[in-house]
Protein backbone atom coordinates (compact mmCIF):
# COMPACT_ATOMS: atom_id res chain seq x y z
CA UNK A 1 0.00 0.00 0.00
CA UNK A 2 1.83 3.08 -0.92
CA UNK A 3 0.33 6.20 -0.80
CA UNK A 4 1.41 8.36 -4.12
CA UNK A 5 1.25 12.21 -4.28
CA UNK A 6 0.87 13.42 -7.49
CA UNK A 7 3.05 16.63 -7.03
CA UNK A 8 3.00 18.88 -9.34
CA UNK A 9 6.43 19.87 -11.07
CA UNK A 10 7.10 24.34 -10.98
CA UNK A 11 8.76 24.76 -14.35
CA UNK A 12 12.23 25.47 -13.27
CA UNK A 13 12.39 21.62 -11.46
CA UNK A 14 11.29 20.17 -14.76
CA UNK A 15 14.27 21.61 -16.34
CA UNK A 16 16.68 20.64 -13.80
CA UNK A 17 14.93 17.53 -14.21
CA UNK A 18 15.18 17.00 -17.83
CA UNK A 19 18.80 17.92 -17.48
CA UNK A 20 19.66 15.07 -15.01
CA UNK A 21 17.15 12.48 -16.59
CA UNK A 22 18.33 11.75 -20.11
CA UNK A 23 15.65 9.27 -21.41
CA UNK A 24 13.21 11.83 -20.38
CA UNK A 25 15.21 14.36 -21.06
CA UNK A 26 14.43 16.00 -24.18
CA UNK A 27 10.73 16.20 -23.33
CA UNK A 28 11.20 17.87 -19.36
CA UNK A 29 14.06 20.49 -20.86
CA UNK A 30 11.16 21.39 -23.84
CA UNK A 31 8.34 21.43 -20.96
CA UNK A 32 10.60 23.43 -18.75
CA UNK A 33 11.85 25.91 -21.04
CA UNK A 34 8.86 26.49 -22.39
CA UNK A 35 7.40 26.82 -18.86
CA UNK A 36 9.83 28.97 -17.77
CA UNK A 37 9.51 31.27 -20.78
CA UNK A 38 5.94 31.50 -19.95
CA UNK A 39 6.46 32.40 -16.06
CA UNK A 40 9.09 35.27 -17.89
CA UNK A 41 6.28 36.31 -20.23
CA UNK A 42 3.84 36.42 -17.28
CA UNK A 43 5.79 38.24 -14.80
CA UNK A 44 7.21 40.54 -17.33
CA UNK A 45 3.64 41.04 -18.22
CA UNK A 46 2.48 41.71 -14.72
CA UNK A 47 5.04 44.51 -13.78
CA UNK A 48 4.16 46.23 -16.91
CA UNK A 49 0.51 46.04 -15.90
CA UNK A 50 1.94 47.14 -12.68
CA UNK A 51 3.76 50.05 -13.56
CA UNK A 52 0.66 50.95 -15.76
CA UNK A 53 -1.22 50.86 -13.43
CA UNK A 54 1.07 53.09 -10.74
CA UNK A 55 1.22 55.63 -13.74
CA UNK A 56 -2.59 55.80 -13.97
CA UNK A 57 -2.73 56.55 -10.26
CA UNK A 58 0.39 59.03 -10.38
CA UNK A 59 -2.21 60.92 -13.35
CA UNK A 60 -5.00 60.46 -11.26
CA UNK A 61 -2.91 61.96 -7.78
CA UNK A 62 -2.02 64.46 -10.10
CA UNK A 63 -5.84 65.29 -11.32
CA UNK A 64 -6.72 65.77 -7.85
CA UNK A 65 -3.80 67.56 -6.54
CA UNK A 66 -4.74 70.51 -9.69
CA UNK A 67 -8.40 70.24 -8.64
CA UNK A 68 -7.33 70.46 -4.71
CA UNK A 69 -5.08 73.57 -5.75
CA UNK A 70 -8.05 75.05 -7.94
CA UNK A 71 -10.21 74.66 -5.10
CA UNK A 72 -7.85 75.78 -2.43
CA UNK A 73 -7.49 78.92 -4.60
CA UNK A 74 -11.53 80.09 -4.99
CA UNK A 75 -11.59 79.32 -1.11
CA UNK A 76 -8.29 81.74 -0.40
CA UNK A 77 -10.07 84.32 -2.41
CA UNK A 78 -13.45 83.87 -1.10
CA UNK A 79 -11.83 84.10 2.04
CA UNK A 80 -10.29 87.29 1.13
CA UNK A 81 -13.05 88.91 -0.32
CA UNK A 82 -15.10 88.33 3.35
CA UNK A 83 -14.14 91.07 5.34
CA UNK A 84 -15.51 93.40 2.32
CA UNK A 85 -18.36 91.82 1.95
CA UNK A 86 -19.19 91.86 6.13
CA UNK A 87 -18.41 95.46 6.01
CA UNK A 88 -20.61 96.18 2.65
CA UNK A 89 -23.36 93.95 4.37
CA UNK A 90 -23.19 96.40 7.24
CA UNK A 91 -23.38 99.57 5.24
CA UNK A 92 -26.46 101.61 6.43
CA UNK A 93 -29.41 100.31 3.49
CA UNK A 94 -31.33 103.73 1.65
CA UNK A 95 -33.16 105.12 4.17
CA UNK A 96 -36.78 105.66 3.71
CA UNK A 97 -38.38 108.49 1.84
CA UNK A 98 -39.40 111.54 3.53
CA UNK A 99 -42.82 111.00 2.36
CA UNK A 100 -42.73 107.72 3.83
CA UNK A 101 -41.80 109.22 7.25
CA UNK A 102 -44.66 112.21 6.82
CA UNK A 103 -47.61 109.78 6.42
CA UNK A 104 -46.36 107.93 9.56
CA UNK A 105 -45.99 111.03 11.50
CA UNK A 106 -50.09 111.55 10.43
CA UNK A 107 -50.64 108.34 11.27
CA UNK A 108 -49.33 108.21 14.53
CA UNK A 109 -50.98 111.59 14.91
CA UNK A 110 -54.42 109.99 13.99
CA UNK A 111 -53.99 107.22 16.66
CA UNK A 112 -53.13 109.42 19.05
CA UNK A 113 -56.48 111.90 18.80
CA UNK A 114 -58.65 109.07 18.59
CA UNK A 115 -57.21 107.74 21.81
CA UNK A 116 -57.76 110.50 23.16
CA UNK A 117 -60.77 110.97 22.40
CA UNK A 118 -62.31 107.62 23.53
CA UNK A 119 -60.03 107.97 26.81
CA UNK A 120 -61.75 111.21 27.76
CA UNK A 121 -65.33 110.16 26.84
CA UNK A 122 -65.01 107.41 29.25
CA UNK A 123 -64.10 109.68 32.17
CA UNK A 124 -67.21 111.38 32.00
CA UNK A 125 -69.81 110.20 34.08
CA UNK A 126 -72.72 107.99 32.18
CA UNK A 127 -76.26 109.61 32.90
CA UNK A 128 -78.35 106.99 34.67
CA UNK A 129 -81.41 105.67 33.11
CA UNK A 130 -83.54 105.89 36.25
CA UNK A 131 -85.06 109.28 36.38
CA UNK A 132 -83.39 111.37 39.56
CA UNK A 133 -84.73 110.66 42.93
CA UNK A 134 -84.16 114.27 44.13
CA UNK A 135 -85.48 116.79 42.12
CA UNK A 136 -82.89 118.96 40.94
CA UNK A 137 -83.24 123.20 42.15
CA UNK A 138 -84.90 125.39 40.32
CA UNK A 139 -82.96 128.74 39.52
CA UNK A 140 -85.51 132.17 39.71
Amino acid sequence: MSSRTDARLTPGQRFTRGLKYTAVGPVDVTRGTVGLSWQGAHSAASGIRQRLEKSRLAKELGDAQDTLAQELAAAQEVLANLPQAIADARKPKRRPRPLVLAAAGVAMIAVGAVTFSIIRRSMQPEPSPRPPSVDPPQRP
